[in-house]
């Protein structure tokens, strides 16, 4: 086990001594000349020398810190240079982001182009309907769909969302559909939802909240996977509730048709990264271009 003295200190006597003043080398640490002084001689305490002539002014190594400061500074230089390798490698690398299978199909991938044209950035996409643990894992961040941020990590927000009703235009081309009772008469699909049960977008939810709660949705299919009805509502099977941002090109595109005004809240995307990242500045790059994609 190595027995060196405290960093700070090291620190404080590297910098005085390239700059040979005690105030130089406070103001490159952001501290107080008293402060380097100080650890300096904590420093001279622990090693059992002196390390500057502090007067007459200016002030001067002596033998023993002149034998020292050589090697503190190839060390502290060869850090410095370490750190900005690494910070040169993590920017050369694709940024890592995780996200669900809906929303990388039916959100990410076909704006990546335009990401990758306006901020530089390379992506490499986990997507993964499972939330990934980021203390443990190689991903840069993570796509989260939450009402509120987390305690804990760094969240960035993209955009908010609501639950829509949609299906394909052909399911309703000979059939009236004038009301939202006449909606719940259509075919309808449901996904399961994963988290917050109480606040799954159901067709019930929604009946409730277009003041149709004397009405009983006839739910004809049922999907474990957001994507999964999606395609399906896409392939004209039945009305769906769901995701406006997920399904705006759909909709953009006459894929698929709105049935009522009457929506559903969402929650909020968020772009989560570990608190200090190194990779933070990219990012918010990240969410920045998000924000403005949507």
């Amino acid at each position: 086990m190595r027995r060196l003295p405290p960093l700070h200190a090291l620190r404080a006597f590297e910098a005085a001594a390239r700059h040979r003043h005690f105030g130089h080398a406070a103001a490159e640490l952001h501290l107080t000349p008293t402060a380097i002084s100080h650890q300096v001689r904590q420093l001279e305490e622990v090693l059992g020398v002196t390390l500057f002539h502090r007067y007459p002014r200016p002030i001067r190594l002596t033998e023993e810190g002149a034998a020292l400061y050589p090697a503190f500074r190839e060390s502290f230089d060869r850090m410095a240079q370490a750190i900005a390798d690494l910070a040169l490698h993590n920017e050369d690398r694709p940024l890592t982001v995780s996200v669900t299978v809906a929303f990388a199909s039916l959100w990410l991938m076909r704006r990546l182009p335009d990401l990758t044209r306006q901020t530089g950035l390379n992506l490499k996409i986990e997507a993964d309907n499972r939330p990934v643990d980021l203390s443990a894992s190689d991903v840069d961040c993570a796509v989260r769909y939450a009402h509120q941020p987390g305690a804990e990590d760094r969240w960035v927000p993209l955009f908010e969302d609501r639950q829509v009703p949609l299906c394909a235009p052909d399911l309703v081309q000979n059939i009236s559909v004038e009301s939202d009772a006449d909606v719940l008469r259509l075919p309808l699909i449901q996904y399961r939802w994963t988290s917050e049960a109480d606040a799954a977008p159901t067709w019930q939810r929604w009946a409730q909240a277009a003041g149709l709660a004397g009405e009983t949705p006839n739910v004809s299919q049922h999907y474990s996977e957001e994507i999964n009805a999606i395609d399906a509502a896409l392939a004209g099977q039945g009305a769906i509730l769901a995701s406006s941002a997920l399904t705006t090109s759909a909709v953009a595109a006459g894929h698929l048709v709105c049935l009522s005004q009457n929506t559903l809240p969402g929650r909020v995307f968020w772009a989560v990264t570990r608190s200090g990242h190194p990779r933070l500045n990219d990012v918010e790059r990240f969410a920045s271009w998000a924000r403005s994609a949507e």
